[in-house]
């Protein structure tokens, strides 16, 4: 090989090295679109943990206040009553409806814990003498 011809063969198989201007548009766009796909699930993790956690301290306001109700060892008496439950900074409130049943003995309770006016969740259970 000659000095003379190296220019056209350098320049020949120089040109074929690296990547066109729209594979790495392509390449960018698809690392992109997988970029946003992982960080909304990385959301979607968060905000799911974040509801697991007010579903127990709500569940854990709730049993405490059926609990309450259990430890008077009376036959609660028929109404509503709204309880506030702080737990870990945030701040709960449980309604606890107090309702008659068919049978004199015994009475339904229904604990309703709100977050902010939003519910969270509900326990039944029905009371009777002790």
């Amino acid at each position: 090989m000659t000095r003379r011809d190296c220019p056209k063969r350098c320049s020949r198989h120089s040109s074929q090295l690296g990547f066109t201007l729209i594979e790495v548009l392509v390449a960018l766009g698809i690392v992109a679109v997988s970029l946003m796909a992982g960080l909304k699930s990385t959301g979607a993790i968060g905000r799911n943990a974040d509801r697991q956690t007010v579903s127990l301290l709500g569940q854990i306001c709730a049993e405490n206040e059926l609990i309450r109700l259990r430890l008077r060892r009376q036959l609660p008496d028929i109404g509503n009553q709204q309880i506030e439950c702080p737990q870990l900074g945030r701040s709960l409130q449980v309604d606890v409806s107090v309702r008659p049943t068919p049978n004199p003995n015994f009475r339904r309770v229904d604990a309703r814990v709100l977050e902010q006016g939003s519910p969270v969740l509900q326990l039944s259970t029905v009371m009777g003498r002790n």
